[in-house]
């Protein structure tokens, strides 16, 4: 332990002094690579430096990763462990670089939640279609799953963006660039439905001019804000007993997902999303991996 303990004083000085690394960072590595060194000198047994592979530290870090350490904090220790490993050759502390292999992780993208089809279908089934803002609210909720649309799309929704003759919806993204969505044919009757009942009773509150040719209106016939978006998804979640925390968004998320589940093209789920890039698209891609494992599973002949 006494020569780990004079590599690394030496390699602390060094980048105290020589790399002009921050107080803060500094202790950070110092406390990394005493945990390092321990599990070497206590747990391997490992006498110097010399002694050490690529796999006794492969065996740290799968350590580590047992003991749910965020991704960062498991960067910094690799980042450590690669820089003190690299000093003590330079150094001639040690004959080799075990570590010289070790690749950093990649930071996991978050994975958005989404909705089951039948979750979504209970939500929807929970609106009470007898009333005015029931049959607007339905309309909402058929909308946002079956186009995908984000809220601040939805919201801006105005009559001459419905081509409903080609079963299509005009949508204004991000950049002010136009997409074509299919409404699809439960979206499409629903608001048909609620143009013609409660959209006129809506506007029969208020000068119509006042709605800025809007579709989605609130009942005293000004447009729907995103906030009021916000209430009819939770509320309607809530009713229907869902126990995940429900959105507007997670409606797109679950759109692309469902999609995809399918069997949809990616490029074409893209197109429909308004992503300028693809790779945002891919995101979505994770919900099949299940599914992936058990038709390769059931269908190969050697899995």
């Amino acid at each position: 332990m006494s020569d780990y303990r004079s590599a690394i004083k030496q390699y602390l000085r060094f980048i105290k002094l020589e790399k002009g690394l921050a107080v803060n960072s500094a202790i950070s590595y110092e406390n990394d690579l005493e945990r390092y060194i321990h599990f070497l000198s206590e747990d391997l047994k490992i006498k110097d430096l010399n002694g050490v592979t690529l796999t006794h530290i492969e065996n740290y870090l799968l350590e580590l990763t047992n003991m749910d350490l965020a991704v960062s904090t498991i960067a910094r220790n690799i980042s450590s462990i690669r820089s003190f490993h690299e000093f003590a050759v330079v150094e001639k502390l040690s004959e080799s670089n075990p570590a010289e292999l070790v690749e950093l992780p990649r930071k996991a993208k978050k994975l958005p939640e989404v909705l089951t089809a039948h979750e979504v279908e209970l939500i929807i089934d929970s609106v009470d279609r007898t009333t005015s803002a029931g049959i607007r609210d339905a309309a909402i909720l058929e909308t946002l799953y079956a186009s995908g649309m984000r809220v601040s799309e939805l919201v801006a929704l105005e009559m001459d963006d419905l081509f409903f003759e080609i079963g299509f919806l005009k949508v204004i993204g991000k950049g002010n660039k136009e997409r074509l969505v299919p409404v699809g044919e439960h979206a499409q009757k629903s608001i048909e439905h609620y143009l013609e009942l409660s959209r006129k009773e809506f506007l029969s509150q208020k000068k119509p001019e006042k709605s800025k040719n809007r579709v989605f209106l609130n009942q005293r016939g000004g447009p729907l804000s995103r906030m009021s978006i916000w209430n009819i998804v939770n509320s309607y979640a809530e009713k229907a007993g869902i126990t995940k925390n429900v959105y507007p968004h997670i409606f797109r998320h679950s759109f692309a997902t469902h999609l995809l589940e399918g069997g949809a093209d990616l490029r074409a789920v893209q197109e429909m999303l308004g992503h300028s890039s693809i790779i945002t698209t891919e995101i979505y891609t994770h919900v099949d991996r299940t599914l992936l494992h058990q038709i390769h599973k059931e269908f190969h002949p050697r899995a």
